[in-house]
């Protein structure tokens, strides 16, 4: 019957009320409290345990997330996530010695870039066996915001971005004085040598940036550019007005002016200068910082000290003239570095770190701006700047009178005694603006920083490029084995010395912004108050003073420089 399937499925519920066995009514009000009394053992033996953990491993949770919620549930802990593995470490593996040197080069030349560019070298095929690192991950990202002086990275880009960008016709345009182009493709570096350098500049500057393609892999762009290692910035704007606007070349040099375009880049002194024995900047930073503490600020000489070749320039001849004589104490001591005569002592008389022996330093440019900068900035000495025409990467946020005294060019002499005057009549400021500078050469100018101005800036320009790079037929490839097994003796030893081991866990610091109008013209007028407030208090030093000693002028507070 279609019926009694349906009756068996569904029973009735009159059935639970007859018959002579246990009520199915009080069988389930059994079982109801049988669950209800287990639920209130198991709840009761649950709160025990909390209870107790809570007050044993009180210290133990005390210095990490609440695990217990406002419901008293139990949360287990999460497993810490497992740190990242280790990127894995850079190695330098020559297989073959270096290519002999020809003995007709001059010895001011360096013939190491040459071999490795050379069709004797096996550098294309050197290059080519090593894999690509590994880039990094997505989520390596800067924890902080880079110093003040990448702000001008800005300024340096912007008469292209002004002009809507880089041509391949601007690039060519540089080439009429660059030494080497450099070009980025994937990662991999290659090198069209059109002029050698002085020294060693070219191959160490190439070498710091395939330092940074092995620190931050994966991350430069794909770039063309040209690079000039003579001192002097060459590009005039008014020379590219109207129609050669078009043809505004991009050249990267190591400083630049108030009258020129020229890109500034760090110098090839970072990773080492062979020829003179400065060692890369890394350990050369740690030696300076800990020759500061040999001698404290208060038991130094109280002259302003300089030592340096003065026949590369008039204005460094001019110096020579303030050194004590007979007639005269303007307060400096100026001596002579004979370099020929240092390379065959030894170098036994140029150690830098050994050089913070007097309260105050003098930096003065040469044929233009010098490396000599940074080294004296670091001594923790207040530095006297003679008035600079050039500017590097870095120094266009240093500030008068707060990480410098200002000397006047055309009078050199006077302007030196009298800052030393001041400053030993008021040592205590004299020695804060020392310290300050040394703390931003210290603390802002680390390789870190070097490096990732090196990233931003040539970020930044490869944004800029409106065609493709590619790799010009003259261009070979180089990379850190190619150039350091063709290299010999302190190049060779520089090399190794400033090597990046391995590739960065973390991306570089975040670019700022760059300045608004109106806080450009404040930097500006900052450091003009300045320099004027000193000249005012020379002028009145001058003067005589009814036969009166003269009375040094009180530092104004260092709120108002900061």
């Amino acid at each position: 019957m279609a019926t009694a399937p349906a009756a068996a499925v569904i029973p009735d519920g009159r059935r639970w009320i007859k018959g002579s066995g246990s009520s199915p009514v009080t069988t389930a009000i059994f079982l109801f409290f049988f669950v209800v009394v287990v639920g209130v053992l198991v709840s009761a033996r649950w709160i025990t345990t909390t209870s107790h953990l809570s007050v044993t491993n009180l210290d133990q949770w005390r210095s990490k997330p609440a695990i217990l919620t406002a419901t008293q549930t139990t949360s287990i802990p999460a497993i810490p996530a497992a740190p990242p593995p280790p990127r894995p470490s850079y190695s330098l593996s020559c297989s073959a010695p270096p290519l002999p040197r020809d003995p007709e080069i001059p010895r001011n030349i360096s013939q190491t870039l040459g071999l490795v560019l050379s069709a004797k070298a096996t550098s294309t095929s050197t290059c080519a066996a090593i894999p690509d690192p590994p880039p990094l991950p997505a989520t390596a990202n800067a924890s902080s915001t880079c110093p003040d002086y990448f702000r001008f990275i800005h300024e340096d880009l912007h008469p292209w971005r002004a002009a809507g960008g880089i041509t391949r016709a601007m690039v060519d345009q540089a080439r009429a004085t660059a030494n080497f182009r450099l070009v980025v493709i994937r990662g991999r570096a290659y090198i069209e040598r059109i002029a050698p350098a002085f020294q060693t500049r070219d191959l160490f500057t190439i070498w710091g940036i395939l330092q940074l393609l092995r620190l931050y892999p994966g991350r430069i762009p794909d770039l063309d550019l040209m690079f000039d290692c003579v001192d002097w910035p060459v590009v005039l704007p008014e020379q590219y007005e109207g129609e050669n606007a078009t043809v505004l070349p991009p050249l990267f040099r190591y400083c630049a002016d108030n009258e020129t375009l020229d890109i500034v880049f760090p110098d090839w002194s970072f990773w080492g200068w062979p020829e003179i024995n400065i060692k890369p900047w890394d350990a050369l930073q740690k030696e300076l910082d800990s020759g500061n503490k040999r001698v404290k600020w208060m038991n130094r000489e109280p002259y302003a000290y300089w030592k340096g070749n003065p026949d590369v320039a008039a204005t460094r001849q001019e110096l020579v003239k303030c050194n004590v004589s007979s007639e005269h104490e303007w307060n400096a001591r100026i001596y002579k570095q004979d370099w020929l005569k240092e390379i065959k002592a030894g170098y036994k008389q140029s150690d830098l770190a050994s050089q913070c022996t007097h309260r105050y330093k003098i930096y003065i440019e040469g044929s233009a701006w010098s490396v000599s900068e940074k080294y004296i900035l670091a001594c923790d000495s207040m530095t006297l700047v003679v008035t600079p025409k050039y500017y590097d990467f870095y120094s266009r946020v240093l500030m008068p009178l707060q990480h410098y005294w200002p000397v006047q060019d055309d009078s050199k002499c006077s302007s030196i005694k009298y800052a030393v005057d001041w400053g030993n009549s008021h040592k205590q400021k004299a020695q804060l603006i020392g310290k300050q500078a040394s703390n931003f050469i210290q603390k802002e100018l680390s390789m870190d920083y070097v490096y990732d101005y090196m990233f931003h800036l040539l970020n930044e320009y490869a944004k800029l490029l409106r065609f493709k790079p590619t790799k010009p037929p003259e261009a070979v490839e180089v990379c850190s084995e190619s150039l350091a097994c063709q290299a010999i003796d302190h190049e060779k030893k520089f090399m190794k010395d400033s090597m990046v081991r391995s590739a960065s866990d973390v991306g570089p610091c975040d670019l700022p912004p760059p300045f608004s109008p109106e806080e450009f013209k404040e930097l500006q007028r900052r450091r003009k108050k300045s320099m004027k407030q000193i000249e005012t208090w020379e002028q009145k030093a001058s003067k005589p003073v009814d036969s009166k000693p003269r009375e040094l002028h009180a530092f104004p507070s260092p709120k108002r420089f900061i």
